[in-house]
């Protein structure tokens, strides 16, 4: 509803027929469901035991959550206690809250009953029926509650349409008979769009608006007309009005139409506002004349103005004019009555006791007088006798921003602020003012002598460009460089002999053919001609090295073992030999016959298994699921 309170936030209350179809579902829903052949009797009665616990655990939270989100009447603001006993009746609403919670407790005790009962239930039948009565009694206390649940229903929807008043921030109270301009008005100062007609009771309800004035946001609130009779005449849209200007902090602005447009005289108006002003206590009042384009005060007989000066003077009232039709005074009568209430807020809390333990924490200062010598205001003599400034004069003292235009205009120049030091030699406003970093002056940091120093060095280099030191190709090289190039080039060294040392471990015995003399034989027939002008046949070798340039296998022939490797080939095994072999590795026949057992029970295993051998790693699906699963019953399907 606003900072304090949100009554929007109250979850629907359902019908008394929804609200046990919510509970009995999600019993059905969140219990197990179905009781197999071989349960026993102690499970069978914790089955249905667990039930009837569910269904009474979730009625109670139910039941909870509409108790707590309801205001309570004692809890709350007394603005909202009396608004809601005015628009729904206190009596009637706190009966329903009561009967709410009568059946919370009865629908308990139902609950703890029957699972005492079920206890001692001896078969499945009579558990069953046991748990079937006391879900039937629920619903029968449910039932019950028909009128009161649909009541709160209504209660919540109006309650939730309530706007958002806060009864502790800033407030204008807007009052006074029925058509005489408060909704007109809030519509000018705030961002309200509340109805405006020429006729009584348009206002039926209360409409608050926003503003923000002094940086602090205001709420305007616009109440229904009022009308002179006794308290226990007025009606519900009345006593909406005489609610919030007896509870609400605010500033009570009462509005007066002297021009009688709106159906009362000015007589009934005064006696309206003597007759509410009990109401009024300890709150800043404003009078707003309203309606001054159709008449003033001054235009009144002498008798209504005295009637206005007195509600002026006994009540403290400001009395205010205005025109909400061509705006005259609108803003006035908004910022005075803002500044009283702001005026009213800070006396009210001087008055508390909590302001002393803020004034303890506040000291102010207070000027004192030291001696008695009177110090009269000194005004230069200069500044005295300047003439004023005069921009068509052409004597005219020049400032910085003449000083600007003629060096070039904004951008170009720059101000001198340091030509206004006041110093005792003009010639130290210019000094660069020392740097310090790390609490130390860099100045002290400075070699004094380091322009001299540079200037002998650039001489040095303009003599050594000149004698064409830096014209010759040789590369110079600083101490540290030519270090690097003596190790660069003693470890290649060394790479080298490494290298050489192991080829000479690892190479080839024979020498090697020098790349010249391969160039030399480009191609078999060059090689011989080369060999039959030395007289060496080269008829096989020429030969030989053809068939390897075209890749061609050996012939069978060329193939067939020499006849000693036949001599020394090995014969097939015979039985004898095969089972003399079986046997090696074992001391005797007890270990041979151990070690075939063992054998035998692996490939056993395997077999079983449907395995082809000991590297076979496959999983076979041996029982689908779709042959080995039962038919889906309602409810989950989860087989897992």
């Amino acid at each position: 509803m606003s900072s304090l309170y949100n009554f929007k936030k109250i979850e629907p209350v359902p019908t008394s027929s929804d609200f046990i179809d919510i509970i009995l579902s999600k019993t059905q829903r969140k219990t197990p469901t179905v009781i197999h052949k071989n349960y026993n009797i102690g499970r069978i009665r914790q089955f249905y035991m667990r039930k009837v616990k569910f269904t009474q655990e979730n009625f109670d939270e139910k039941f909870k959550n509409i108790l707590d989100e309801f205001p309570k009447l004692e809890d709350i603001h007394p603005f909202y206690a009396d608004l809601m006993n005015v628009l729904y009746d206190k009596d009637h609403y706190k009966l329903a809250l009561g009967q709410i919670n009568t059946a919370r407790h009865l629908i308990d005790q139902v609950a703890k009953d029957y699972v005492r009962l079920l206890k001692f239930g001896d078969s499945l039948y009579r558990c069953k029926q046991l748990k079937k009565a006391a879900l039937g009694r629920m619903a029968t206390v449910m039932k019950r509650q028909k009128d009161s649940l649909a009541y709160l229903e209504q209660v919540r929807q109006h309650l939730s349409r309530l706007p958002s008043i806060d009864p502790n921030t800033r407030t204008l109270l807007i009052c006074g008979y029925p058509n005489v301009g408060k909704s007109s008005f809030i519509n000018k100062i705030t961002r309200a769009d509340v109805d405006v007609q020429p006729y009584a009771f348009t206002t039926k309800s209360l409409f608050v608006g926003h503003m923000d004035y002094k940086y602090m946001r205001w709420q305007v609130i616009d109440t229904p007309g009022i009308l002179d009779h006794p308290l226990e005449e007025r009606n519900t849209i009345e006593m909406q009005s005489i609610t919030a200007m007896a509870h609400l902090r605010s500033c009570i602005m009462y509005f007066m139409d002297l021009s009688e447009q709106c159906g009362y005289s000015v007589e009934d108006q005064v006696k309206l506002f003597n007759n509410i002003k009990p109401l009024f206590a300890n709150k800043p009042i404003v009078l707003v004349i309203n309606k001054i384009d159709q008449a003033k005060p001054e235009d009144l007989p002498e008798e209504q103005k005295k009637w206005i000066e007195d509600i002026a003077n006994e009540e403290n009232a400001t009395v205010l004019t205005m025109s909400c039709y061509n705006d005259d005074g609108v803003m006035n009568v908004r910022n005075s009555a803002c500044d009283k209430l702001l005026q009213a807020r800070v006396e009210m809390k001087m008055k508390g006791n909590k302001i002393n333990d803020v004034i303890n924490k506040i000291h102010l200062a207070q000027p004192q007088q030291r001696d008695n010598i009177s110090r009269l205001p000194n005004v230069p003599a200069e500044v005295a006798s300047r003439v004023k400034y005069d921009l068509n004069d052409p004597n005219r003292r020049r400032l910085e921003k003449d000083i600007e235009i003629e060096n070039g205009g904004a951008g170009v120049y720059n101000v001198d602020i340091k030509k206004k030091y006041l110093l005792e030699d003009d010639d130290w406003k210019y000094d660069v003012i020392p740097e310090f970093l790390d609490g130390h002056n860099v100045a002290d940091f400075i070699d004094p002598e380091i322009e001299e120093k540079l200037e002998a060095l650039e001489r040095e280099e303009e003599r050594l460009e000149q004698e064409g030191f830096y014209n010759s190709d040789e590369e110079i090289l600083d101490d540290e460089e030519e270090a690097m190039r003596t190790a660069a080039d003693g470890i290649r060294e060394r790479k080298k002999l490494i290298i050489q040392a192991h080829r000479a471990a690892h190479g080839r015995t024979r020498p090697k053919l020098p790349h010249n003399a391969t160039v030399k034989y480009s191609s078999v027939n060059d090689m011989e001609a080369q060999l039959e002008d030395m007289g060496v046949d080269s008829s096989e070798a020429a030969q030989r090295m053809r068939d390897t340039a075209a890749g061609r296998k050996r012939t069978r022939n060329e193939a067939i073992p020499d006849e000693a490797v036949r001599d020394a080939g090995a014969s097939e095994r015979d039985e004898t030999l095969a089972a003399e072999m079986s046997q090696l590795g074992f001391r005797n026949v007890k270990q041979k016959k151990e070690a075939d057992k063992q054998k035998k029970l692996v490939q056993k295993q395997s077999a079983k298994l449907g395995k082809r051998g000991e590297a076979d790693r496959a999983i076979q699906t041996k029982m689908p699921k779709h042959l080995f699963s039962s038919k889906t019953s309602m409810g989950t399907r989860d087989w897992r």
